[in-house]
């Protein structure tokens, strides 16, 4: 058997932070479906689209709160070795992905107005072919995984 690589993980403060942007946007839909239901019922609509919504919004509220945002941190992964960063996600679907330190063009980090409540950050690490991102993490670790990453990656590219 052998052993798991990455040892890096999401803060848990992520687990509260993602639980609350998902109920968060989960009551705008549910307050839309009822919204519908509302004006449906005075102008004689069908319903059934809205109590459909309605039903399939409190169904996601349940998902997006509860469920998604343990899994995610859960299994949730990374790592940066000297030559690649190794990023492991998914939630059903486990997607492993090396990022050579070559490929990186740039490092950004970003904290919404959620995350810097809690005091977390999003690091994102962009190539040429896409944006990787480690979110989720503490802010003074967030800016020492960015300042890592590029002078890694500044590294590499003063050798060639």
């Amino acid at each position: 058997m052998e052993m798991d690589r990455l040892t890096q993980r999401l803060h848990p403060h992520y687990i509260q932070v993602s639980r609350i942007s998902g109920c968060i946007t989960n009551m705008v839909l549910i307050a839309g479906s009822a919204a519908y239901l509302l004006i449906a019922h005075q102008k004689d609509w069908v319903l059934w689209p809205g109590w459909t919504a309605l039903c399939l919004f409190v169904l996601t509220l349940v998902i997006y709160t509860w469920i998604v945002p343990v899994v995610e941190y859960e299994r949730f992964k990374y790592e940066v070795f000297e030559e690649e960063v190794e990023i492991r996600s998914g939630l059903i679907w486990i997607r492993d992905v090396l990022i050579p330190m070559v490929k990186v063009q740039h490092v950004e980090l970003e904290s919404g107005p959620l995350m810097r409540r809690y005091a977390l950050a999003e690091v994102k690490i962009v190539t040429a072919a896409s944006t990787h991102r480690i979110k989720g993490l503490k802010l003074e670790h967030a800016e020492q995984l960015k300042l890592q990453v590029g002078k890694l990656a500044r590294v590499v590219d003063a050798d060639e």
